[in-house]
């Protein structure tokens, strides 16, 4: 059994995630009170009761479901047995930063802390520089760059996730997305507006990544205690300020998800765990894999789903 722990980024929040496990467990309740010290907005109320609308905008949703992700990890080590290990890491776009704590390469505070400031120099840009998202399915990542590229309508836009073999998330402002759109759409692929307030993952950002990298400087980097496959690579990284290099351009590069998984399934990861709000990476999983692997993906976030988990495995 070769253990990979994954972790859900945004799109995956829901009110009241994280709840059972803060109540139920002191050292996932001290998490969520570091968390509250570290943000200066209602975390745990927002988290636990919503609305859901204020919940979603980004510089409240990254610290919120980095702490959920982080509470469920918590909860997931408590449960292992002593001789089980993790073999490796990785977590969808914002989720990369509960993968790199996890990993030991940055504390649970200072995940806490990027994530804020990531999420708030993130909107200020969105507030700027409105854009959104939206899923392309039915077409390879091959024809939607050709899609994209051929594209000369006004607007901006650009492939943002590479999900799965055929789900492809684009990103840019208003304009753009529905000129690429309707090209898709014309090509035979089903188009989804994405629930986010703004253009991951795009050009739209760009102005975030000098300030967000400054503030990055101010955090330690240690090595980490196993692989983390970063999204902007899709490959395992082991030097941590190689780590912090990508981290900074993280914001406006792809999410390379499809190549990440394939890279790990090719190094002998077998079971795959999603720590984290519902399970948007394990419906990825039943996509990704080769026909035919022997492949076990579970996903957890309440204390239920946990011994769920931890008995298929047999712990």
């Amino acid at each position: 059994m070769k253990i990979a722990v994954l972790f859900p980024g945004q799109g995956s929040q829901y009110v009241g995630m994280g709840k059972d496990f803060v109540e139920t467990e002191s050292e996932c309740a001290q998490i969520m009170s570091l968390a509250e010290s570290v943000c200066d907005f209602p975390i745990r109320e927002l988290s636990f009761a919503g609305p859901l609308e204020a919940l979603t905008r980004s510089a409240v949703l990254q610290p919120a479901i980095t702490v959920t992700n982080l509470i469920c990890f918590q909860a997931l080590k408590t449960r292992l047995p002593q001789d089980v290990e993790i073999a490796c890491y990785a977590g969808h776009s914002l989720g990369e930063y509960s993968a790199l704590c996890a990993a030991g390469v940055l504390s649970v505070q200072d995940s806490i802390k990027l994530v804020e400031r990531r999420g708030f120099f993130m909107e200020r840009e969105g507030d700027k520089n409105p854009g959104g998202m939206r899923a392309i399915l039915g077409l390879d990542i091959a024809a939607m760059e050709a899609v994209v590229q051929g594209y000369k309508g006004k607007g901006i836009v650009t492939v943002a996730n590479h999900n799965t073999e055929q789900q492809i998330v684009i990103s840019g402002d208003q304009q753009g997305l529905d000129g690429v759109s309707a090209t898709a759409a014309e090509a035979g692929a089903k188009v989804i507006p994405l629930n986010v307030s703004i253009a991951n993952h795009s050009p739209l950002l760009a102005d975030a990544v000098p300030d967000f990298s400054a503030y990055m400087d101010t955090v330690t980097f240690q090595q980490p205690q196993a692989a983390v496959y970063c999204n902007v690579s899709a490959s395992s990284e082991n030097d941590a300020a190689m780590i912090k290099k990508i981290m900074a351009r993280q914001i406006i590069s792809r999410v390379r998800w499809y190549e990440i998984i394939s890279n790990m399934i090719a190094d002998g990861v077998d079971v795959f765990i999603e720590a984290g709000p519902k399970t948007v990476l394990k419906g990825m999983m039943r996509k990704i894999a080769p026909k035919g692997a022997q492949l076990t993906a579970l996903q957890f976030d309440t204390p239920e789903t946990l011994h769920k988990c931890c008995e298929t495995l047999g712990f």
